[in-house]
């Protein structure tokens, strides 16, 4: 279409009431263009209706620059019936460039979305089709006037100043809507943040309250509230989105294949509850490329632009500036004790979730150096909440997004961490070292959409324990759509049977057998998994054969893969995203043993006393059903090799053996045997105190490596990665949670000491479950008899 074609379309909006014309032009030939364009319809308009109209030129485009008020509230003291219609000259990229996202060139020239004035004519002299004419719904100045008096209490008359900024923010937000038709629903932003807040109703009237409480005035608050503002609130453009978008891709594309694994349908359908609900997108964290992935897959569906929470501590040159452009909003780490920046952040969420902006950032807390969600942190989740009952939203939906890797750059510093090395600090040399070391293959990235956990209101802000059981409903639901991945279950297979390394054959059956009993449950299991990984084995190893997770060894008569002593934490990590599902297998399995070492007569009773006290055993490193619920999944389980498996004691003896017998795959050993031996350290090492010493965590987790390391040395506990800090962090809270940390009691010494034994017997069971596996059911069976 020809430039003169596009004019062609009439400009003027329908009816006889004068027209106040707000043009957005950034330069003089955007300014003439619309001009020229008004001009062209002007005689016929006004011919049929002898209308009268004004033109107010400003330049909408950056918010970074507010909006002077002086020369539209001069214009605006005109007839309610007076129409106010908003212009816009728009441009599209090249169609190269479309498809590339930009190019050096336009960090050079500048946003080929927005061009300056000799650019925009060569522009369209030559490539007419990338200008585009945009016209924004008009309204009447009345219904404007009403409008604002409803929003912000205020009569336009007195406050015209302010009502002239309402009227230029209101044609920005419909000129933005009609060109998002054109270029797309990523480019959905938020449009004069800053000013929207500061005129906000609830947002003055409470810096007035704190104002009267600190003795000091509004207008002081808000010149130190425009400080945390330009800090916090985000600023971002189509061309930073797109820059955002491609060095993500950039990044990713490092090491990992090319289409991240994930359903499309999910996609839409969370398309639709953003559009229509207040939302929340949380995802478990797991390393720095998580931030990366989200982003990249909706912008890659053309889903509109999540804002991301992030901490200071990434806020450095370079990066920072990206992402503050491209939806990143920056918070101080600690700020409880400054009440106008808690105020500010409080109602800067509220206006984002009142307009339909999605939220988005990693649960806090969950990320976990072990590979495992971790009990989550409520700090953001309880800001947005408390926004949310602010502007008392309704139906609030908390999205759960797994991201999951077949391998992580990230998991060796981690493993070194947990034995009490520092972790560096995050900086622009840090951040370009980082992204040098992705360039090598890791496999693919997978991210899976939960249920929403849906509120249809916010709890009231003190309500604690409805923040927490929210927070517990999402990571339940992140861990159950987490996938099963081929390095997990392949981690998974080789622990189990370590030391000893298996054969190919032996590999393909374990692998199978794990397959067949998730498959058979109807867990999460990655969309591309190879259920022909039997023929291409070697292929599918090789990355982590690469990588020295897996050791390959074929100078023998047969090829044999496992896993070497000093790589068990980094495996273990892989083996730990998906040992969610196995915990209650695995208590089973050590509730089974115990109970045939004792009575058939109390065997059930035996079984049922176990089962709860494991689960309370490991409370604090695994999210758990209710108890009743917990019971049933129990049950559910065992019915699924015995119908009948209540019965069996009663039936003679051996019957609880003979279950635990045919319960392929056995995975006790593999999934409870690190958390059981990190506990037995932090058990001994209490064990050890006077019944009247004390022991504070810091120090029980700096003695416990040091043990740790010893007993490792010993071969008193298996591996490696039973050594860590959040393993001996969890069990101190154990100790906690069971009294064991404050001497002085009569009885404390004698209870220490029962624990010790208590996990010393745990291990043990964990060893005679290993040795079935080990040495085959058959010899296991006679040893029984």
């Amino acid at each position: 279409m020809t430039l003169e074609q596009k004019l062609a379309v009439n400009p003027w909006p329908a009816g006889t009431a004068p027209v106040v014309f707000i043009l957005d032009a950034r330069n003089r030939f955007e300014k003439q263009l619309l001009e020229r364009w008004i001009e062209h319809h002007s005689g016929a308009a006004a011919a049929a209706a002898l209308r009268e109209s004004q033109q107010l030129v400003l330049d909408l485009g950056d918010d970074r620059k507010g909006i002077d008020s002086t020369n539209i509230r001069n214009q605006l003291a005109l007839a309610e019936a007076t129409l106010v219609a908003p212009l816009r000259v728009a441009w599209t990229p090249p169609a190269a460039a479309i498809k590339t996202g930009p190019r050096l060139r336009d960090l050079v020239l500048g946003d080929a979305r927005r061009p300056g004035p000799g650019r925009a004519r060569r522009i369209a002299a030559r490539e007419p089709q990338r200008l585009h004419l945009i016209i924004g719904k008009p309204d009447s100045l009345g219904n404007l006037r009403r409008r604002y008096q409803c929003k912000y209490g205020q009569d336009s008359t007195r406050e015209d100043s302010s009502f002239a900024v309402f009227v230029a923010r209101q044609a920005a937000i419909v000129l933005e809507i009609a060109e998002r038709r054109l270029q797309g629903g990523r480019y959905k932003v938020p449009r004069y943040v800053a000013e929207s807040l500061c005129s906000n109703r609830s947002y003055r009237q409470a810096l007035d309250a704190l104002a009267a409480e600190q003795g000091t005035t509004r207008a002081a608050l808000l010149e130190e509230a425009a400080g945390y503002m330009k800090e916090m609130i985000s600023v971002p453009s189509t061309f930073w989105l797109d820059v955002w978008a491609r060095f993500n891709s950039f990044c990713l594309g490092l090491g990992y294949e090319k289409d991240i694994v994930y359903d499309r349908g999910a996609i839409e359908q969370m398309r639709q509850l953003v559009r229509d609900n207040p939302a929340m997108l949380l995802w478990t964290h797991k390393t720095y490329l998580d931030g990366m992935v989200v982003p990249k897959v909706l912008y890659d569906n053309d889903f509109p632009m999540p804002h991301m929470f992030g901490g200071a501590n990434i806020n450095f040159a370079g990066i920072g500036f990206l992402v503050h452009r491209a939806g990143g909003i920056f918070i101080k780490r600690s700020f409880s004790d400054n009440a106008l920046y808690k105020l500010t952040l409080r109602h800067y969420i509220g206006y984002l979730m009142e307009k339909r902006f999605p939220m988005n950032w990693s649960f806090e807390g969950t990320r976990s150096r072990l590979g495992k969600l971790m009990p989550p942190r409520y700090g953001l989740l309880k800001y947005v909440l408390e926004a949310c009952h602010t502007t008392d939203a309704r139906d609030i939906h908390i999205i759960p997004i797994s991201i999951s890797y077949d391998l992580i750059r990230d998991v060796e510093e981690y493993a070194t961490e947990q034995t009490g090395r520092g972790k560096g600090a995050e900086s622009l040399r840090w951040f370009i070292g980082y992204v040098r070391s992705l360039a090598r293959p890791m496999g693919k990235i997978y991210m899976e959409i939960g249920k929403p956990v849906v509120l249809p209101q916010a709890p009231e802000p003190d309500d604690t324990l409805a923040l927490s059981k929210i927070a517990f409903e999402v990571a339940v639901e992140a861990n159950r759509v987490t996938p099963i991945t081929f390095p997990s279950l392949v981690t998974m297979s080789l622990l189990g049977a370590a030391p000893k390394a298996l054969t190919e054959e032996e590999v393909i059956e374990e692998l199978g057998a794990l397959l067949r009993w998730a498959e058979q449950r109807q867990l999460r299991i990655s969309r591309d998994f190879d259920r022909s990984y039997a023929d291409n084995l070697q292929g599918l190893l090789g990355i982590m054969i690469n990588e020295g997770i897996v050791t390959r060894y074929d100078e023998g008569p047969e090829v044999v893969y496992g896993i070497a002593l000093e790589q068990h934490p980094v495996a273990s990590y892989y083996r730990n995203t998906v040992i969610h599902f196995f915990v209650n297998k695995a208590i089973i399995e050590l509730a089974l043993v115990k109970s045939t070492e004792t009575d058939d007569a109390v065997a059930l009773d035996v079984f049922w006393a176990e089962v709860d006290e494991l689960r309370d055993l490991f409370k604090f490193e695994f999210f758990y059903a209710p108890r009743a619920q917990f019971h049933r999944e129990i049950r559910a389980e065992l019915a699924r090799y015995q119908p009948d498996w209540e019965t069996l004691p009663a039936q003679g003896s051996g019957g609880f053996t003979q279950l635990l017998l045919g319960m392929t795959p056995l995975v006790a050993h593999v999934t409870l045997l690190t958390y059981a031996e990190a506990y037995s350290v932090v058990s001994d090492l209490v064990a050890r105190l006077p019944a009247e010493a004390s022991m504070d965590e810091q120090g029980c987790v700096a003695q416990a490596l040091k043990l740790g390391r010893q007993l490792y040395l010993q071969r008193r506990i298996s591996s490696e990665s039973s050594i860590g800090k959040l393993l001996f962090r969890n069990g101190y809270q154990l100790l906690q949670h069971r009294q064991l940390v404050t001497g002085g009691d009569a009885d404390v010494g004698q209870r220490r000491q029962a624990l010790a034994r208590q996990l010393r017997d745990l291990k043990r069971r964990l060893e005679v479950i290993r040795a079935i596996g080990l040495t085959g059911r058959d010899r296991f069976k006679e040893q029984q008899t």
